[in-house]
């Protein structure tokens, strides 16, 4: 499925932490399909998260995108593996609009578009809890698409199905989001796990001079040496974000099956027939074409 449409979306995120987030947000901003109204930092220290977006939109000549700061928690110096990249950078001289409550940020612009507004959530959801319990109506008028869980299939050592780092680091905001009434569609680790770019696919990314690419590498570049748990230096980290955001708009490259998805009390995600609905990508149709794909529009 593919919509002429654009379609307006809502990015969550907790960029900053493992690099692929950095990768979703660039690759978002390349897709004509989607109208991004807002990009807002989810989970622990969301004003470092924020700087980093904000950074980014201008590269990018997107300051018409608003940034939200959502939820701030404790973060550990650890997974600030960016924080090179925005040193000295002040959201004060973001260009474009800064809501310092982003989930009243979030709220209003949903409940305020006259067409349903797609919120992309590729991270923990602090953020998405939160604005469920304060205006549950948003359910009503969004659809749900997450990087979250773990059907069948992880990248362990076993590949046995795991409590996924998204959901089990916010039970209970998961299980918010997941039992909600609006249209849910997840890319598990069963398929985003798989994605990486190696040899002539990360080469046209690394060496390209768009803007926009040469800043995702500069920020792979700092997260490695940062502590990042890629050591090489001819491929990227696994790109898991990347898929959710192409699943706002298309299922082109992934088979999806719909199912009753339950969040557990310990975090893991299991298949429920008694469970709400998710459409889940279950396999890869085209995985080597999706990652075709993912090159062409982070270089365009």
């Amino acid at each position: 499925m593919t919509t002429k449409k654009r379609i307006p979306v809502i990015l969550d995120t907790d960029i900053g932490g493992d690099i692929d987030d950095t990768w979703a947000l660039a690759m978002m901003l390349k897709c004509p399909e989607l109208d991004v109204k807002m990009v807002v930092s989810d989970h622990g220290d969301t004003v470092y998260r924020a700087k980093i977006i904000a950074k980014l939109l201008e590269v990018a000549g997107r300051t018409d995108v608003d940034v939200g700061i959502g939820v701030r928690q404790p973060l550990a110096r650890k997974h600030k593996r960016q924080s090179e990249w925005v040193m000295g950078y002040n959201l004060r001289r973001y260009p474009g609009r800064v809501h310092r409550d982003g989930v009243d940020a979030i709220i209003r612009t949903i409940m305020t578009s006259k067409v349903p507004v797609t919120v992309i959530c590729i991270g923990p959801m602090p953020n998405i809890g939160e604005a469920l319990k304060r205006e549950p109506r948003i359910a009503r008028k969004a659809r749900f698409v997450g990087m979250h869980g773990s059907l069948n299939w992880s990248h362990s050592a076993d590949h046995k199905p795991i409590a996924e780092y998204n959901v089990a680091s916010d039970i209970r905001a998961c299980q918010q989001v997941f039992t909600a009434p609006w249209d849910k569609t997840i890319t598990p680790l069963d398929t985003c796990a798989k994605v990486r770019l190696t040899g002539r696919k990360y080469a046209t990314v690394a060496k390209s001079r768009k803007p926009l690419a040469r800043a995702v590498i500069a920020n792979y570049k700092v997260w490695q040496k940062q502590g990042g748990w890629v050591k090489e230096k001819d491929r990227s980290s696994t790109l898991f974000d990347c898929v959710a955001v192409h699943l706002a708009y298309s299922t082109r490259f992934l088979r999806m099956k719909r199912m009753g998805v339950r969040v557990t009390d310990d975090g893991f995600t299991v298949a429920d027939p008694k469970a709400p609905k998710v459409n889940c990508a279950v396999a890869w149709k085209d995985l080597g074409g999706f990652e075709d794909f993912l090159v062409r529009r982070l270089t365009r």
